[in-house]
């Protein structure tokens, strides 16, 4: 019996012992695998390649910043550019137009200048039938024509009625039976409306 219970003994210790330096196994496993020298080698490596990629990011970010600074004032001369463009185009808008004018109002100076010595009334008509032909051209070359209202059925996209007239003709009700002053379009846009007397 004696020898049955020390060979029980003996048997529970060298368990034990063997959980032991099995439990002493892993861990020594473990701590050289958190050890390793690759492990090491990788994490200096890792710890090397840091400092570099903060460099290139740092550079990076310069460098999207100077490009930054560049646009906003290249934008800003750009804007002051066209602002200056601006004022100058409303100062001078219709400059081409007037200098188109100058030679007709060169023709009213002459037309003046003969009225004083003039003999009759014939030439003078003529001079300023002349002056007025050439004022139309003028007119149409550059788009602005004379919007037809006399005789015409009455359009509000076109005309503007001041008065209306009494007709006894039915089929004057409703027409323009006078034009108290022209209307004109710019480019079919209408820039004045014609006056025009209604016949009711």
């Amino acid at each position: 019996m004696k020898s049955d219970k020390t060979s029980e003994g003996n048997l529970h210790n060298a368990g034990e012992m063997n959980e032991e330096n099995s439990i002493a196994g892993d861990t020594d496993e473990q701590v050289t695998h958190d050890v390793a020298p690759e492990n090491v080698f990788a994490r200096g490596k890792r710890m090397k390649r840091k400092p570099k990629e903060i460099d290139l990011l740092r550079d990076e970010n310069a460098g999207l910043k100077d490009k930054h600074l560049r646009l906003q004032a290249e934008f800003d001369n750009y804007r002051k550019r066209m602002m200056k463009e601006r004022v100058d185009l409303m100062k001078t808008a219709g400059e081409d137009v007037l200098v188109k004018l100058l030679p007709i109002l060169d023709d009213f100076d002459r037309a003046k200048k003969h009225i004083e010595t003039a003999e009759s009334l014939d030439g003078l008509k003529e001079g300023v039938e002349l002056i007025l032909n050439k004022f139309r051209e003028f007119m149409k070359q550059n788009g602005i024509h004379e919007i037809e209202a006399q005789g015409k059925q009455f359009d509000t996209d076109v005309h503007e009625a001041i008065s209306q007239f009494p007709v006894t003709e039915e089929q004057n009700k409703g027409i323009v039976i006078d034009v108290a002053e022209k209307g004109y379009t710019l480019h079919d846009k209408v820039i004045r409306f014609s006056k025009v007397i209604v016949g009711v």
